[in-house]
C-alpha cells in the first residue's frame, strides 16, 4: 500500500505567506487518515472473511468432488450388484433346469424300467397260466384213462391176500 494513516499523520507542509490555517490542514488531515485507518481494518477485515469463504468454498468444492465421486462408486456398484444378481439368477436358472432334466430323465428311467417288468409279470403269468393249464389237461386226461381204478383194485387184492 502507498500511503498509510501514520503518513497522513507525519505529514508537514512548507509554510508560505498567505497559505492555508495549519489548524484546519492538521484538523483535516486526522480525518483522513483516521477514515483510512477505518478503511484499512476494514479492508483487512474483509480479506479475512475473503480468505475464510475461499477455504470454505475449497471445502466444499472437495465436498462436491467427494460426493460426486460417491455417486459415481455407488452408481458401479450398484451395476455390479445388477450384474451379479443377474448372473446368480441365470446360474440358479440352469441348475433348476439341470435339476428338472435329471428329474424327468430318472422318471423316464423308473416308467420304463416299470413297464418292463409289468411286461415280465405278464409274460411269467402267461407261462404259469399254460403251465397250469397243461397240468391241469394231464390230471384230466389221467382222470379220463381209468387206470387208476384198476391199480386200486389191484392194491386191495392184495392186501386182502396178505392179510389172509
Amino acid at each position: 500500500m502507498g500511503l498509510t494513516p501514520m503518513d497522513i499523520q507525519n505529514k508537514e507542509f512548507a509554510r508560505s505567506f498567505r497559505g492555508y490555517k495549519q489548524e484546519e490542514v492538521d484538523e483535516f488531515l486526522e480525518r483522513i487518515a483516521k477514515e483510512l485507518e477505518r478503511t484499512v481494518k476494514e479492508k483487512l477485515s474483509m480479506d479475512e472473511k475473503i480468505t475464510l469463504l475461499e477455504e470454505k468454498l475449497e471445502q466444499y468444492q472437495k465436498l462436491e468432488d467427494t460426493l460426486h465421486n460417491s455417486i459415481v462408486v455407488a452408481q458401479e456398484a450398484a451395476e455390479d450388484v445388477k450384474r451379479n444378481a443377474n448372473k446368480e439368477a441365470d446360474l440358479i436358472r440352469k441348475e433348476a433346469e439341470k435339476e428338472a432334466r435329471r428329474v424327468i430323465d430318472e422318471a423316464h428311467y423308473k416308467s420304463s424300467r416299470i413297464l418292463a417288468e409289468h411286461e415280465e409279470v405278464l409274460k411269467q403269468a402267461q407261462i404259469f397260466k399254460l403251465r397250469f393249464r397243461s397240468f391241469i389237461e394231464a390230471q384230466l386226461a389221467t382222470l379220463e384213462l381209468e387206470d387208476w381204478l384198476n391199480v386200486q383194485e389191484d392194491d386191495e387184492g392184495s392186501e386182502t391176500r396178505d392179510i389172509g
